[in-house]
């Protein structure tokens, strides 16, 4: 079993001060694979303190140093691929090659778009008309809490633009999976980053991530995650009236136009249902097809999850593994039954685990159709492995189904790209994909209503961990 019981504060491996022990669970045996320690207040403090000391002189670098830093930690994460792959997989169950190939690659991903961004970016720009000018500059301490659903993709997102722009960081991984984070310190530590400008407290969020998003010397908090915890961060920061950057919650459509030919265009939409177990934030897990195609979009949707393997992720292949943990796959369990309960049809899969295994969190590949947008369902997020199927009449009612949700993270069109083009700018979302699903490298990602606000990657997400100046006169 790892044992990660320090914390990386200012440079070095320190023990915790009054932290407490925290064993890791792996989903698909149910027993322990990793133990850390959960930080304390000190912890907290320590780390805010040396990522307050380490501001001013990394904000004054020059920016080709700071590219090159980023270059160099590109450099040693590409050497960890294989150790990142192993332990993603064993603490929140995706397949091993899933892991190593689409895990690790989106964190490569957002270090690379960042790199870009980087590329011919204004540091300053003449204000129009006036002797003055607009200035980019760090903001200062971040501090940088990140999920345990795509562990690498967010640490990424937010460390490589913090760096980029010439802030200092103090990161707060999920407990869930928290092992690729330590291994993050070490990429860090190989690659040069001065002490103090990125710091690691393992911990929990009603422990650590009260305490940083609290903090009077912490300026900005990043987070992804629920809708729940990102408003009672919001309020927790509110009194330090520090800028508050979130990613949170989706229940994202996938809008099937009446022309759309399935075989072509759906398998590569309904893949974004399946893949990482469901556990996408950005998963177009609600259906909508017109009325008239109602049956033949039940028989290919039904068909496409019947044929969707689950197994280990011990071994290799296009399967999928166990949902996180415990909780999830019981939140899973119970929206299904709530499905049957208010009166969805049940195609595909179903409660309870799947024939093959006898132990661990693994969820049926689920599909249910007549569902209408009273049901809780159609308004939740599922984060597993469940699709619905909605009917729409006229293409103006799937559009209003398609927005009418409290979420506005993704959104995505299948059918002709043409007619889609047409549709595209009329659906909330902050990332609509046409005949396909998820992000790009060097594009803004984030959410309309209450899926948080800011974006992350490329240009737009470089801006969003800076300060605006304006200096006139000189």
């Amino acid at each position: 079993m790892r044992e990660h019981l320090q914390h990386y504060i200012n440079g070095a491996w320190v023990d915790s001060e009054g932290g407490k022990r925290h064993e890791v669970i792996n989903p698909a045996t149910e027993e322990a694979c990793a133990v850390i320690t959960l930080g304390s207040q000190a912890d907290v403090d320590k780390a805010v303190a040396a990522a307050k000391a380490a501001f001013p002189a990394f904000a004054a670098t020059p920016v080709e140093e700071r590219k090159a830093l980023l270059e160099r930690i590109l450099a040693e994460y590409k050497k960890r691929i294989p150790d990142f792959a192993k332990v993603i997989s064993e603490e929140m169950g995706a397949p091993i090659g899933f892991a190593g190939t689409a895990q690790v690659g989106a964190g490569i991903g957002y270090i690379l778009g960042t790199l870009e961004a980087l590329e011919g970016f204004e540091w300053e720009a003449p204000v129009p008309g006036a002797n003055a000018r607009f200035v980019h500059e760090p903001i200062g301490v971040v501090a940088a809490i990140t999920p345990w659903n795509w562990p690498l993709n967010q640490i990424c997102a937010k460390i490589a633009p913090c760096i980029a722009a010439g802030n200092t960081v103090v990161l707060k991984p999920s407990e869930e999976c928290p092992s690729n984070a330590v291994i993050i310190a070490e990429v860090m530590h190989a690659a040069g980053v001065p002490a103090g400008v990125f710091n690691l407290v393992n911990g929990d969020g009603p422990g650590v991530g009260v305490a940083l998003t609290v903090h009077p010397d912490v300026e900005m908090v990043s987070f992804t995650g629920s809708t729940r915890a990102g408003i009672q961060i919001a309020k927790n920061a509110a009194d330090t009236v520090k800028r508050v950057h979130q990613e949170l919650g989706g229940k994202s459509p996938n809008l099937v136009l009446e022309d759309a030919d399935f075989a072509a265009t759906l398998p590569g939409t309904l893949q974004g249902i399946v893949a990482n177990t469901g556990q996408s934030c950005i998963a177009p897990t609600r259906i909508l097809v017109p009325k008239s195609r109602k049956e033949e979009a039940e028989t290919f949707v039904k068909n496409y999850f019947a044929a969707v393997k689950v197994g280990s992720p011990e071994e290799d292949g296009a399967h999928i593994g166990p949902v996180v943990n415990k909780a999830q796959w019981t939140k899973i369990q119970s929206l299904i039954d709530t499905s049957i309960e208010e009166g969805a049809s049940l195609l595909q899969g179903g409660p309870g685990l799947p024939d093959n295994v006898n132990r661990g969190y693994y969820v049926r590949p689920t599909v249910f159709s007549d569902v209408t947008p009273d049901m809780t369902i159609f308004r939740e997020e599922t984060f597993g492995p469940v699709a619905t199927i909605t009917t729409y009449d006229g293409i103006e009612d799937g559009i209003e189904l398609a927005n009418r949700t409290a979420y506005g993270l993704s959104a995505v069109v299948t059918g002709d790209v043409e007619q889609a083009k047409g549709i595209v700018g009329r659906l909330r979302a902050g990332l609509v994909a046409v005949n396909q699903w998820g992000g790009v490298k060097g594009g803004a990602f984030g959410g309309y209503k209450q899926s948080g606000n800011g974006r992350e990657g490329g240009v737009y997400g470089l801006k969003d961990f800076m300060e605006v100046k304006t200096i006139a006169g000189a």
